[in-house]
This record gives structure tokens, C-alpha cells and sequence, in this order.
């Protein structure tokens, strides 16, 4: 018997075998190729299965948003080839018949495994933030991800920043996504006058002591805060877990991020708020998705 794990992000394809206690193994990845995505989904779910002790039985899929879990489609807006929708259920079931297939949103996925492993794992009540390419997030209450009637309930990203003013990929103007991911960072500071080429130099530069770079962290920490403190009102919780590539840019980015959130939380059920680093990286989503492969009843 084999049960696998898949994370479909919007710039690498990840999967592994789960363990008995959800706990993936074997993982492999590799790029998110610009045509064939699935056939490179497909190679690399191959590949994995074969490491297995037998057929496989359950797949449990995090991917990135937005997702369908009614249609099991999702519609990455980093994916071009898949963002007008793919049903990657139907497609992982075509590639084993019979297996129990389940479909969550990988800011989820990333959330619940840290709530059950990682930063929040003395409490069971928290939001998941994920800035990188985009900003996803997920919500964890009672120690089970909430969905939402069609699975993307905790995306973060779309909440609506007054630092906002250009169109999101979404079709929306004003994501927080606009203002506060790696990419839009990049492309104020570029307009700015800052040279560099990406978000690993933005946060270098930045440290360097360069100025537009350092605005550049400090406008996406400040919108981004500013969200989150949104988020924890409504959601109700006193612990939020950021991670992504794009949220080790350090204390540029962090320092304004707190102190935004801090101005913002003042109703007393959020004033306990605590903004920490998330703790298990780029196995995040794939160890969310173990845990929903390995059957348990973690939906809600």
C-alpha cells in the first residue's frame, strides 16, 4: 500500500510518500514547466509511486489557488497553462483508478502542518501566511483547516491593502498580493529606480543600507500587517505563522510587518497577538498534504 502526497506551487512541482503518522518521505520535485505542466505532474507522481510498498491508495493534493474542491479544479494564477482551470483530481484518479484523491489549497495544507509540526503547535486556532510569488494563507480553528464552501477560505492575499492601486492577476485592484509579494516588491522598486533583479537582491540591498530597497520592504511589511491584523480580527486568533521565500528578507520586512499589525490589532481579543516565523519551510504544503492523504478527518 502506498499513499502519496503532491504540492503543485506556482514555481515547483513536489511529491512524496507518506508515512504511517502523515510524515512525508522520498520527496522529490522539480520546476513548474512553462507547457505540459501535468505531463511533468504525472512523471514526477511516477517516480515517487514506484518508491512505494505497493499500489497506490490515497493521494492527498495541496496546490496553489485558486482551487475547486466541489470540481476538484484548480486555477493557479502563477500557472498560466492552468489558469483558466484544470481538473488535476480527475487527472491524478485517470493516473491511479481507485485511489482516494484529496484536494486542498497549499496555503492551507502549509497551515494545518503547521499547526499539527510546526509554529503553532501549542495552539489550535491560528492563520497561515505564505509570501512568494503571490500570498497565499490558509486558516486552522479547532485544529482543523476551514475550507469554505469551495476550499479557499484563508487566502489572504486578496484582502484589499489601501497601498493598493494596480490590477491583481485576480482581475482585482489592490491585493495585498499587488503590494506585498517578492515580484511586487521588485516592480515598485524598479519604478523607483532600484536595479536589481529579484527579491533575494532586494532583501540584500536593502540590508546594504540602499535605500529604495529598504522602502521597498518596508511598504510590502506595512500593507502586509496591516492584513494580517484584518485577518486576525475576523478570524479570531492570537497567532499567525508567516513563511514563503519571500518572508526570510529579514528584519526590513519584519520590523514594519509587526509594527503594523500592532497598530492595527487594538480590540482586546487580538491584542495578544503574535506574528512568528513559520517552521518547516518548503515541506510546508507537502506535509499539510500527507496529513490529508493519510485519511484522517482534517477538513471541516
Amino acid at each position: 500500500m502506498t499513499v502519496l502526497a503532491l504540492d503543485v506551487g506556482g514555481t515547483k512541482l513536489a511529491a512524496a510518500i507518506v508515512a504511517d503518522d502523515g510524515t512525508p518521505l522520498e520527496a522529490r520535485s522539480v520546476p513548474v514547466p512553462r507547457q505540459d505542466v501535468w505531463g511533468a505532474c504525472a512523471g514526477l507522481l511516477r517516480q515517487v509511486a514506484g518508491m512505494g510498498a505497493g499500489p497506490v491508495t490515497a493521494v492527498g493534493i495541496a496546490a496553489a489557488g485558486p482551487v475547486d474542491t466541489i470540481t476538484g479544479t484548480i486555477c493557479p494564477i502563477n500557472i498560466p497553462e492552468w489558469s483558466a482551470g484544470f481538473a488535476l483530481v480527475e487527472a491524478v484518479r485517470g493516473l491511479f483508478p481507485g485511489a482516494r484523491t484529496e484536494l486542498v489549497s497549499d496555503g492551507a495544507a502549509a497551515t494545518l502542518a503547521e499547526q499539527r509540526f510546526g509554529a503553532g503547535r501549542d495552539v489550535t486556532d491560528l492563520i497561515g501566511v505564505v509570501v512568494g510569488t503571490g500570498i497565499g494563507g490558509g486558516l486552522v480553528l479547532g485544529g482543523r483547516i476551514v475550507s469554505g464552501r469551495t476550499g479557499n477560505a484563508g487566502h489572504i492575499g486578496h484582502i484589499v491593502s489601501p497601498y493598493g492601486t494596480t490590477v491583481c492577476a485576480c482581475g482585482g485592484v489592490g491585493c495585498v498580493e499587488t503590494v506585498s509579494s517578492g515580484p511586487s516588491s521588485v516592480r515598485w522598486a524598479r519604478a523607483h529606480g532600484w536595479e536589481g533583479r529579484d527579491g533575494v537582491a532586494l532583501a540584500a540591498d536593502a540590508e546594504a543600507g540602499i535605500g529604495i530597497a529598504a522602502a521597498a520592504l518596508e511598504r510590502a511589511g506595512t500593507a502586509l500587517g496591516q492584513a494580517i491584523a484584518s485577518a486576525a480580527a475576523l478570524a479570531d486568533v492570537e497567532r499567525v505563522v508567516v513563511g514563503g521565500g519571500f518572508a526570510r528578507s529579514g528584519g526590513h520586512l519584519w520590523r514594519p510587518m509587526l509594527a503594523s499589525a500592532a497598530r492595527h490589532a487594538r480590540l482586546r481579543f487580538i491584542q495578544r497577538l503574535r506574528i512568528v516565523p513559520a517552521e518547516l519551510g518548503a515541506l510546508g504544503s507537502l506535509t499539510g498534504a500527507s496529513i490529508v492523504a493519510a485519511g484522517h478527518d482534517w477538513i471541516t
